[in-house]
């Protein structure tokens, strides 16, 4: 079994916010393997399916963001999964929209939900790719905080741009399944979007 889990806030007034960019991506995710509707487990919306013939569950924590850790260490301890079987998507504000990045290990860098998730299961040693989504801009007119920021949602252009990324973000998942992290750390990394870079 593995586990990949797409991190945000529940709530419609959360969709497409920058915060809830693993959601998104997690969903694009759902929607590529066809897998309809999800059940109410885990604390989250939870699928489960048989992917590269791999069974996988996809995870959507319904705990809001800083509480993460609580739904993830409760599927971890239900299928007694490995630190090496998880994958977490986040938002990454140190990165620019349209880049995406895939590490093995590492602190949480100050995102919340993944800093919940890895206190909860206490360990480093977890896989999270990150979504891009920039710093605020501010001017001397204008001044943005960045809870401002990430609760604030992706501008029409951005959405637009999206299919694209969830499309390699695909791609990496799907090397990721297979065990071929070195590969889908590479394909991430070195990953360009033409309409943002």
């Amino acid at each position: 079994m593995k586990l990949v889990v797409g991190l945000g806030n529940p709530g419609i007034e959360y969709v497409w916010t920058r915060h809830n960019a693993g959601q998104i991506i997690l969903s694009s995710i759902v929607e590529k393997l066809y897998l309809g509707q999800p059940k109410n487990n885990f604390q989250g919306s939870f699928w489960e399916t048989f992917f590269e013939g791999q069974k996988i569950g996809l995870l959507f924590p319904h705990t809001f963001m800083n509480l993460s850790g609580l739904a993830v260490a409760e599927a971890v301890n239900f299928y007694k999964l490995t630190a090496d079987d998880i994958l977490i998507i986040s938002d990454e504000v140190a990165l620019s929209f349209g880049r995406i990045r895939l590490r093995k290990t590492g602190s949480a860098g100050g995102q919340k939900g993944l800093a919940s998730i890895l206190g909860a299961l206490g360990t480093f040693d977890i896989c999270r790719l990150r979504i891009g989504i920039g710093t605020p801009i501010s001017t001397t007119e204008k001044k943005i905080n960045l809870s401002s920021w990430v609760l604030g949602k992706f501008p029409k252009e951005q959405q637009e741009i999206f299919p694209i990324i969830q499309s390699a973000c695909f791609d990496v998942f799907k090397l990721w399944v297979r065990g071929e992290i070195d590969l889908a750390m590479n394909l991430a990394n070195n990953y360009r979007n033409e309409k943002t870079n």
